[in-house]
């Protein structure tokens, strides 16, 4: 074997590895075990909010090979929502709303004509809004200009009357990505401020993706108050700030109040060398590494005559916040002291002890303390400090008369990122006319004092105002990064720019149907690695037993490297590494199968071990990248369940690949090498699979008619039942899962909801057991609103009302909208073209005959269609199963399994054309089905026995994945032997004579 050390150091390495990044799942599961245990009381009561304080206490603390809990977590291997319950959210971010805000909300019949048109357009493609809208405009109006709509004060500088078409629809693209960066970073700062641990955000794009935001929040139990804060409005506003020599009295006041609480014993601060983990490393009188500098606000119209403030100013304002705390930082028994830490320009609190100073100013008689026009707002921003420490800024904002904000985000024209004289990154901002003069005002009452930029009740920057700003253009400038002032500039538009956010998907899985998810999901792993290993032993004895430990590390391998991705492990992902168990055997079996062969041409065992590796190699790499192609596709167009199941599958061929190919090798090499033999097979495999022999070209228009009568028959099912039997996911819709306390019929429960659901489309059925229904209904499926989500599940309650003696219990639901269930559809139906395409030319290259490729091509596309006819014809029978995108996802493993059975019997054809040139292509069919016949029935055997198994054990979400994937190694079978091969041989023309085929007949064997 060459390359030997290398293979053996690249394993050790991997391995290395993937214990490493595996041992942070460990270690993040002991601390939180800790964290139980630390909040669980004598009785064995769990207090919830104590367990999260005392994990937001070790944060930031090392609690791993210098590792802190906050990177531990990061980095350990995660479980999807499917798994743990929680809460999965696409929102959209609305083009309408920005393009109809530049137009300065314009009421031109043709700008309205084209954005309504433009919105039609939309539902039926993939196309970006602002190109349909560009489109729909020179449909309604060809020689209209769009420079007449936009060109105003808003938009001065970037669109002019003279503007092109072309130009305006880049501003507005531009605007329209801003307006998503923006409402991307405002979610993720609220979900931030939410409190839910470990939360997923990403920006989709591409493919229906653009405008698109995914979140995903484990173990939410307030839907409501998550959609009401995903989809609220941004509140930007501009406010007064108390100076700290203002404020400080008031704090002193507090201090004594504090004093007398805990000696009253109502209050417990603790002290910095106790104990208790909540309070160990929160050092009083913590020093605070910032920058020094504070931002400068300063006039930037040409009139302005005030300089930018001068940096001994600056210092001077910290100076004094600092030192008008020191009475209180010095004192180590100063009970405010063990709360706060000077800052520059105030002072404020580690980051886990913002909830306590929370709770302590929310309190009536600590209220009552500050005057009623003062109130305490976080900076958005955590200020780090020594040892990882971050600190949170308070200020104190100064609240007008009627507690409303001096300005708001509406007087803002226009924001940007730009350089000031020095080449230093700031913010030129402008205000409208309206807000100019209130700008004046404000600046020219705060000189020398901070203004607050406050969005969502955060401070976002607290600038010292030089002078009255007049002219409404100001710039903001500092110690920014490129990267800061843009994304203030961006935040600065939020009230100009309203970029509002529907929820076009939703999905929420209940805690206890996620426990349920992992039971399935682990038994089922264990029952099909079980059945693996029983089978590979039994049918190859020692060399089963190599095959089972090459397996064994695949697994590993494949756990190691998601955790290095930092991926999540989900259902369909439980459900893609169970897959990966059956097609891991094919290599093995393709190895052993060619291994056998050689043994009975009289080859030395050291020969038979080299040339059946040797001889696979080629076969087996071509399998696994037909299936790669599939797995990348799957990424690439899926979202959700399928995108993770897709990960999985493709980190698994890459896996069993390695592990199948190179280190199965390295244990038969030296089991050959400690024993001098080595056994590749038993009493059962001498008996099976010999004297095989059979004409397939004889059948092949049978089999054609055959495959052709099945899939008449499945589309007039189809047809009978009213079209396929589409899930939420492409139909749109909401979906309900509840449980009752007892079984109810589903035609009952669907009795007593059509009312409530004003007869609109309404599904019942049972889910997983005679006491779990899911109920389908299209009921308001084209308005995403919250209004409209709270009208349904209000009329799902009052039509559950008369089973409450049954106390149903919804322990999920699911929400896909309209345009969104388009796009998924025809994402599904481009996956599908592309993977065909993709493994046309692969194929094609590697056989060099086109034929080949229509012969496989045409064999996947049967399988598909198979496995839509077959489960039409269920339908039809009454065992429903919906077609969804997990449904679209067990289609292409098939494609990708059936491509794989197929390239094997190609390559064996290649070889036998290759050795008998004078043979014709019919005389090397038979022989070469027969050499392969042995390999494609017990892989298939093998991967149908780990479906089925997922079939019973893998709960009813992966039912209709597995039943499909049952139905395609039947037909993926048989396609490969009855439709690929004879099609290849019906198309290619060849002027070669028949020749006998004794001489390859006796090869094969």
């Amino acid at each position: 074997m060459r390359n030997k050390t290398a293979i053996i150091v690249l394993t050790a390495l991997v391995g290395a590895l993937c214990l490493f990044f595996l041992s942070f799942s460990f270690v993040a599961s002991r601390v939180e075990k800790d964290a139980e245990a630390y909040a669980t009381d004598a009785q064995g009561n769990v207090d919830r909010a104590k367990r999260q304080a005392y994990l937001d206490s070790v944060r930031q603390e090392p609690v791993f090979v210098g590792f802190t809990y906050q990177e531990i977590k990061e980095k350990e291997l995660g479980l999807g929502l499917d798994l743990k319950g929680g809460m999965h959210v696409v929102l959209e971010v609305s083009p309408v709303e920005i393009i109809r805000s530049m137009s300065g909300n314009s009421k031109d019949p043709n700008f309205v004509k084209a954005l309504a048109r433009a919105q039609e357009l939309q539902k039926n493609s993939q196309e970006k809004f602002t190109t349909l809208f560009a489109e729909a405009y020179r449909e309604v109006e060809p020689n209209g200009r769009l420079s007449r709509i936009f060109s105003n004060s808003a938009n001065r500088g970037r669109i002019s009357y003279e503007s092109s078409n072309a130009e305006v629809i880049d501003v507005i693209d531009q605007e329209v990505n801003d307006a998503v960066d923006r409402s991307f970073n405002i979610l993720r700062t609220r979900i931030d401020k939410f409190g839910v641990t470990n939360p997923n955000i990403q920006r989709l794009s591409g493919n229906g993706g653009d405008g698109r935001i995914q979140i995903e929040l484990p173990g939410v139990d307030d839907p409501e108050r998550v959609r009401r804060l995903l989809q609220g409005m941004a509140n930007l506003e501009f406010w007064e700030v108390w100076t700290p020599d203002e404020f400080t009295p008031y704090f002193l006041q507090l201090n004594e109040y504090l004093a007398q609480q805990e000696k009253a014993g109502k209050l417990n601060l603790g002290t910095a060398d106790q104990k208790d983990p909540l309070t160990q490393g929160a050092t009083p009188n913590a020093t605070v590494k910032t920058d020094g500098a504070d931002d400068v606000l300063a006039q930037a119209a040409a009139t302005d005559s005030t300089g930018l403030a001068q940096a001994g100013q600056t210092a001077a304002s910290t100076d004094s916040a600092a030192n008008g705390l020191d009475s209180l930082a010095n004192a180590q028994s100063s009970a405010l002291a063990r709360l706060f830490v000077p800052l520059p320009g105030g002072f404020g609190t580690n980051v886990r002890d913002t909830a306590k100073v929370n709770e302590i100013l929310g309190r009536a008689e600590v209220r009552a303390i500050f005057p009623p026009n003062m109130k305490f707002l976080w900076s958005v921003k955590p200020v780090q400090g020594g040892n990882r420490q971050e600190f949170a800024e308070l200020y104190a904002i100064k609240k007008g008369r009627d507690g409303k904000a001096p300005l708001s985000g509406d007087a803002i024209n226009d924001a940007r990122q730009d350089f000031d004289q020095n080449g230093r990154p700031e913010i030129s901002m402008a205000m409208n006319p309206n807000g100019s003069k209130k700008w004046a005002r404000l600046t020219g009452d705060n000189i020398n004092r901070q203004i607050a930029i406050v969005l969502d009740n955060y401070v976002y920057s607290a600038p010292v105002v030089q002078g009255e700003i007049t002219g409404g253009n100001s710039s903001i400038s500092g110690n920014f990064t490129v990267e800061e002032a843009k994304d203030l500039a961006n935040i600065l538009k939020a009230g100009k720019m309203p970029a509002p956010t529907r929820i076009i998907e939703e999905a929420i899985v209940g805690p206890s149907l996620g426990q349920e998810a992992i039971n399935q999901g682990l038994l089922s792993t264990i029952a099909g690695l079980v059945i693996v290993v029983i089978f590979m032993i039994a049918y190859y004895s020692r060399g089963g037993f190599i095959a089972d430990l090459a397996l064994v590390f695949n697994v590993f391998f494949i756990l190691g490297i998601l955790a290095q991705f930092g991926a999540a492990l989900t259902l369909p992902g439980i459900a893609g590494i169970v897959l990966t168990l059956g097609m891991a055997v094919d290599a093995n079996v393709l190895i052993f199968e060619r291994m056998r062969e050689e043994s009975l041409k009289g080859f030395s065992m050291r020969e038979v071990i080299n040339k059946g590796y040797e001889k696979a190699f080629s076969t087996i790499l071509d399998a696994n990248v037909t299936t790669f192609i599939v797995g990348f596709i799957l990424y690439y167009f899926g979202s959700g369940p399928v995108k993770g199941f897709a990960i999985t599958l493709m980190i698994g061929i890459v896996t069993s690949f390695f592990t199948s190919v190179y280190i199965s090798r390295l244990f038969v090499e030296n089991a050959f090498r400690k024993s001098g033999k080595l056994s590749f097979g038993t009493a059962l495999s001498g008996k099976m699979f010999r004297n095989i022999k059979f004409d397939v070209m004889k059948y092949r228009k049978p089999a054609y008619a055959f495959s052709l009568a099945i899939l008449v028959f499945g589309f007039v099912a189809m047809y009978i039942n009213g079209g396929p039997n589409l899930g939420v996911d492409f139909a749109g819709g909401r979906s309900y899962v509840i449980d009752f306390d007892q079984a109810v019929p589903a035609s009952d429960l669907r009795s007593a909801l059509v009312d409530d659901f004003q007869s609109a489309g309404t599904e019942v059925k049972t889910f997983g057991g005679t006491n779990r229904l899911k109920v389908i209904t299209s009921y308001l499926a084209d308005d995403e609103s919250i209004q409209a989500d709270e009208k349904v599940r209000t009329a799902l309650e009052q039509g559950l009302a008369q089973y409450s003696n049954l106390n149903p219990n919804v322990v999920s639901s699911s929400k896909v909208g309209a345009t969104m269930a388009d796009d998924i559809q025809n994402t599904s139906l481009v996956a599908m073209a592309l993977a065909l395409i993709g493994i046309f030319l692969y194929v094609m290259i590697r056989f060099r005959k086109w034929q080949f490729s229509l012969g496989g091509v045409v064999a996947l596309l049967h399988d598909a269609l198979m496995i839509i006819a077959v489960f039409s014809i269920l339908d039809l029978v009454g065992v429903s199963y919906e077609i969804d995108q997990v449904f679209v996802a067990a289609v292409l493993t098939i494609i990708g399994f059936s491509i794989n059975d197929t390239v094997v019997i190609f390559d064996r054809v290649r070889e036998y054309m290759s050795d008998n040139p004078k043979s014709a292509i019919k005389d090397v069919v038979n022989p070469a089905l027969i050499s392969t016949f042995s390999r494609t029935i017990i892989t298939s055997l093998t991967l149908f026995l780990v479906v089925v198994v997922l079939f019973i054990f893998g709960g009813e979400v992966l039912r209709g994945f597995s039943l499909a994937m049952i139905i395609g190694v039947v037909f993926g079978t048989y396609s490969s032997l009855f439709i690929a091969t004879p099609i290849v041989v019906d198309t290619v023309k060849e002027d070669k004579a028949p020749v006998a085929s004794a001489k390859v007949v006796q090869q094969a064997r």
